[in-house]
């Protein structure tokens, strides 16, 4: 019986360990919120400090989609619209997201090296279309993430426990304001 026990625990045990950690092997954004958290914990850091470290992983997790979606409707779209558009985009979430990654930087803050789960299986979903397909799943793209965006922003904004994320809200969300704006004038023109 003692020998039965043992076998099975043998043979369970490397199911456990693939089965721990599996999640973050997997998701950037994941693994950024897990490790400031830890981080956090560890310092005995307030949990508003907690929720405040998680609002800046996923603002940066939206820009880096942002970026990743209109790099490719640069290369894809079939509208001049869209690609006027995705170039804006590009010029003004690469200066918020390296805004961003300074005050992360100052602040001691993981972010993302790459797009969540979710985030990349809807870029996947995006680049296998082509044409006006295309351009309209990314406008629509555009939009959802941006409104996403404007709305972590606005917690910054006006829930931030750091002092200093609060103004670096504030400019986020004018540009994504703007942003928001010729992503819902681009989908007007997208119409069929």
């Amino acid at each position: 019986m003692l020998f039965s026990r043992a076998a099975c625990l043998l043979l369970l045990l490397p199911a456990l360990v693939a089965c721990s950690g599996s999640a973050s092997n997997n998701d950037p954004v994941f693994e950024a919120k897990l490790q400031n958290e830890k981080r956090i914990s560890e310092q005995n850091i307030t949990k508003r400090q907690i929720r405040d470290a998680e609002l800046v992983v996923e603002t940066a997790s939206n820009q880096m989609e942002l970026l990743e979606i209109s790099q490719i409707a640069q290369r894809k779209a079939t509208s001049p619209d869209a690609k006027y558009v995705a170039q804006n985009v590009i010029n003004q979430i690469s200066a918020l997201l390296n805004e961003l990654r300074v005050l992360a930087k100052q602040k001691n803050l993981v972010l993302p090296t790459g797009l969540g789960e979710s985030q990349a299986q809807q870029v996947g979903e995006m680049t296998a279309l082509n044409g006006a397909a295309f351009d309209q799943k990314f406008g629509d793209a555009l939009t959802s993430t941006i409104e996403q965006d404007l709305d972590i922003n606005e917690d910054l904004q006006t829930e931030s426990y750091d002092a200093d994320l609060r103004p670096l809200a504030t400019r986020q969300l004018a540009v994504l304001q703007d942003l928001k704006r010729a992503a819902d004038d681009l989908k007007v023109k997208l119409k069929p």
